[in-house]
């Protein structure tokens, strides 16, 4: 029968990659283009994104609404939430029957 392969070597070589992580998300077409026509040259969406958005930080925000406003705005949004989940749960049943 012979050697029966007893005497191979077996080699080990681990795969290292270094960079940085990466993230996908899901925008709109339009969102897509309007994106896509401020590029310059082969600058990467990536760099065009931290490019736009700059340093940003959410505490220069603070305070820029009313209580009575910004109470205002969180009911609107919680309405909207509300209406947009029995939209979807509409087409779901529409679609599936369920």
């Amino acid at each position: 029968m012979g050697n029966l392969g007893l005497n191979r070597k077996v080699y080990k070589h681990p795969h290292i990659c270094v960079g940085m992580a990466t993230k996908n998300i899901s925008i709109t077409e339009e969102a897509y283009n309007r994106l896509a026509r401020l590029r310059k040259g082969n600058e990467s969406f990536s760099e065009l994104i931290i490019e736009v958005t700059g340093n940003v930080n959410l505490m220069d925000y603070f305070g820029i609404l009313s209580k009575e406003k910004g109470d205002k705005l969180e009911k609107n949004i919680t309405l909207l939430k509300s209406r947009d989940k029995k939209i979807q749960a509409e087409k779901m049943k529409e679609l599936f029957g369920k």
